[in-house]
């Protein structure tokens, strides 16, 4: 009998939704820094409302999943990143 472990918390949640957000923003480029931060944000809003412990456990181990890939990412990326900034960046 497997024992059944219980959902994240609320600040569990929460740090690693700013845990994402923090990653995002280590990409130097904009559009991938601003899509990394809109998945974020689309994906726990499209979980906020969820009820059963065992899809919030099943959300919040793929949540801590993709926050793994997207600092491998960022390091990946910084390693690479082109010298130029995007027409985005560039400040008038």
């Amino acid at each position: 009998m497997a024992s059944a472990v219980p959902p994240p918390g609320r600040s569990e949640v929460l740090s690693l939704f700013r845990s994402l957000l923090r990653t995002a923003r280590e990409f130097a480029d904009y559009n991938i820094r601003e899509y990394t931060k809109r998945r974020t944000i689309d994906a726990f809003r499209q979980n906020r409302d969820l009820s059963d412990p065992s899809a919030v456990s099943a959300a919040f181990s793929d949540g801590k999943s993709q926050l793994e890939v997207a600092r491998r990412q960022a390091i990946v990326y910084s390693l690479y990143a082109p010298k130029v900034k995007s027409v985005m960046e560039i400040k008038h």
